[in-house]
C-alpha cells in the first residue's frame, strides 16, 4: 500500500524567535523584498500544487513525455560571453563553509558553484551565512584561518575563475520572515542581490537554477530575474543563470525551458543524482523500475547516457554550454590505493562526458580539477553536434539486467540515510561517508530505493524497521559515534519515518 504523506519532515527552515526583517536583515531590505514577495511567492506556491499534480498523474500511469513541437525547437541562439567560455570544471561546495569556499576559488578551476541548496543542511542562519560568504567571495573578500600551517590567515587568489551562487529551489518555502510562507528561491536570490554591489563585480551576477520540474516554470525565473535587476537599478538582462536538468519531467522539456529564459540562460547541467532520484519517485508504482544497488549501478547506465547524449545537442543548438554531473567518490591524500581508484573513477566519468560532448563537468574537491580539465581538452567543446544525434531519446530505456538486488544493498542504503541525517541535524548538508561524498540527492536516492523496495515486496515493513535497528546498532558500537547517539536515534527516526509516511521530496 502506498504511504500517505506527512508534511514538513524534517521541519522547513523558518526564523528564530521574535524575528524582524525590519531589525534583522540589512536596512531597507524589507522595502525592496516585499513587492517581490508579493508578486511571485502566490506563484510559487501554485507551482508546488502544480508539480505535486504532475506527480500524482505520472503514478497513475500518464508518465511525462516530451511537449508538442514549437518554436522552442527551432533556430534561436543566445551569445555566450567570453567570461563564462571556459567552463571545463565547476567546482561545488557549500556556501557556509568559508574555508572551503576560499580553498575552490583558489584551485585553479574554471568555475566554482557555491551551495545555498542541497549540500548545506536548510536552516536559516546557515542560508544568511552563505549569502555573506558569498557577497564576500564575489568582492574577492573572504578569507580563513588556516590552523594546519601556523595560524596564517588565506585569502582569495586573483584568477580568471567564474563564480556561481545556487539559490534554494521552487519546491522550498521559508517561514518566519512574514506570517505567511515565502518562497525560498526568491528570498535567496533578493538578498543575495541586494547585499551585492554590482559595480564591483568582476562578471555579472551568475546563478544556477535547481530543480525545475516544467517549462512553464521558466516563467517564474524569468519574471524574478529581471524584477530583481530592475529593483536594483539595473538592466532586466543583468542576472544570468545556468538551470539543473536534475528532474525526470524537466527533461522531457529543457529547451522549452531555456527558450523562455533565453536573456538570462547560458546552459543547462546534468545534475544526475537527483535526477536518478526523480526517475525514481516518478515511476515509484512501477515493479519495473526497482533500481539496483546504488554502487552497482554502472555511470554509464542507458538511462544516464540518453540523457547525456540529449543536453549537449540541446545546448550546443542554441549555443549554450553542457555541464556534466557530480563524481561522488572523494580522493584521500591519506590512503594512497583509495586516492588512485578515487582518480581514476573521476578521469573515466569525465572522459564519457566530453565523448558526449559535454563542455565541462562538476568536482566537489581540489584534488580533483586537474584530471577533470583535462578530459575537456578545449575551453569547450565548440558547440560540437553528432551526426544524427537525437534531442528526444527514450529516457525511460529498461534497466533490466542491470547491477544487483540483495539485502546487504539495502542495509547499506539505510545506513547511509542513517549517518547522512545525522550529520544533516549536526548542521552538515553534505557528508563525506566511505569514502563517497553524500548530499541530499544521494540521501534522497537511497530513501527512495528503500522505499521502491518494501512497496514491491523484496522487504516487508518489519524488515525495513529491522535493518534500520540493527544498522543503527552498528554504528553506535563505534565510541564516537555512541557520544552521539542521542541525534543518531533521532536521524534513525526521522529517516525511517520520510520513507513510511511517503516524503520523497528534495528536503
Amino acid at each position: 500500500m502506498m504511504p500517505t504523506k506527512t508534511q514538513h519532515i524534517p521541519p522547513m527552515s523558518t526564523t528564530p524567535d521574535g524575528f524582524s526583517i525590519e531589525r534583522d536583515l540589512p536596512t531597507r531590505f524589507a522595502a525592496f523584498y516585499k513587492p517581490l514577495h508579493d508578486a511571485f511567492t502566490a506563484r510559487q506556491q501554485q507551482i508546488i500544487k502544480d508539480r505535486k499534480a504532475a506527480l500524482k498523474a505520472s503514478l497513475e500511469g500518464k508518465r511525462p513525455d516530451y511537449l508538442p513541437p514549437s518554436e522552442a525547437n527551432g533556430e534561436w541562439h543566445i551569445e555566450l560571453p567570453a567570461w563564462c567560455a571556459d567552463q571545463r570544471n565547476q567546482m561545488t561546495g557549500p556556501a557556509d563553509d568559508h574555508e572551503l569556499v576560499v580553498k575552490m576559488l583558489n584551485s585553479g578551476a574554471p568555475g566554482v558553484m557555491i551551495d545555498l541548496e542541497d549540500s548545506m543542511a536548510n536552516v536559516f542562519s546557515h542560508t544568511l551565512k552563505g549569502i555573506d560568504n558569498a557577497v564576500a567571495a564575489y568582492y574577492g573578500d573572504l578569507t580563513y584561518v588556516d590552523a594546519k600551517r601556523g595560524g596564517n590567515v588565506v585569502g582569495i587568489n586573483d584568477s580568471p575563475t567564474v563564480l556561481w551562487t545556487r539559490v534554494r529551489g521552487l519546491h522550498l518555502s521559508q517561514a518566519g520572515v512574514y506570517k505567511d510562507l515565502t518562497s525560498a528561491s526568491l528570498f535567496d536570490l533578493a538578498l543575495l542581490a541586494y547585499k551585492i554591489d554590482f559595480s564591483r563585480l568582476k562578471h555579472p551576477l551568475a546563478i544556477y537554477i535547481p530543480k525545475s520540474e516544467s517549462a512553464g516554470e521558466a516563467l517564474w525565473w524569468r519574471d524574478v530575474l529581471a524584477a530583481v535587476a530592475t529593483a536594483k537599478g539595473q538592466p532586466a538582462n543583468a542576472i544570468k543563470c545556468m538551470a539543473l536538468v536534475e528532474s525526470h519531467p524537466f527533461a522531457y522539456q529543457m529547451e522549452e525551458f531555456a527558450y523562455t529564459l533565453r536573456d538570462h540562460i547560458l546552459g543547462l547541467n546534468l545534475g544526475r543524482w537527483d535526477y536518478m532520484a526523480s526517475l525514481i519517485h516518478f515511476n515509484l508504482d512501477d515493479a519495473k523500475w526497482v533500481l539496483p544497488d546504488r554502487n552497482t549501478i554502472p555511470t554509464d547506465v542507458p538511462f544516464f547516457q540518453a540523457l547525456r547524449e540529449s543536453i549537449p545537442e540541446v545546448c550546443h543548438s542554441h549555443g549554450m554550454l553542457a555541464i556534466g554531473g557530480m563524481t561522488a567518490i572523494f580522493p584521500d591524500r591519506a590512503n594512497a590505493e583509495f586516492n588512485k581508484l578515487a582518480l581514476e573513477n573521476l578521469e573515466r566519468d569525465k572522459k564519457n562526458e566530453s565523448a558526449c560532448l559535454f563542455d565541462g563537468a562538476w568536482t566537489g574537491h581540489p584534488d580533483q580539477n586537474t584530471i577533470a580539465v583535462e578530459q575537456f581538452p578545449n575551453p569547450n567543446q565548440g558547440f560540437a553536434r553528432k551526426p544524427g544525434a537525437n534531442k528526444q531519446p527514450d529516457l525511460r530505456p529498461s534497466i533490466e539486467g542491470v547491477g544487483t538486488r540483495s539485502p546487504n544493498g539495502t542495509r547499506a542504503a539505510v545506513r547511509t540515510v542513517i549517518r547522512y541525517r545525522h550529520g544533516y541535524l549536526m548542521g552538515r548538508g553534505a557528508s563525506l561517508l566511505d569514502g563517497y561524498m553524500e548530499d541530499l540527492a544521494t540521501d534522497r536516492i537511497y530513501r527512495l530505493m528503500i522505499a521502491q523496495r518494501y512497496l514491491h515486496g523484496m522487504h516487508t515493513a518489519a524488515d525495513v524497521s529491522r535493518f534500520f535497528d540493527e544498522e543503527l546498532a552498528r554504528l553506535l558500537v563505534d565510541p564516537a559515534n555512541a557520544k552521539e547517539s542521542k541525534v543518531f536515534r533521532e536521524a534513525r527516526r526521522q529517516s525511517e519515518e520520510m520513507i513510511r509516511q511517503g516524503f520523497h521530496d528534495p528536503v
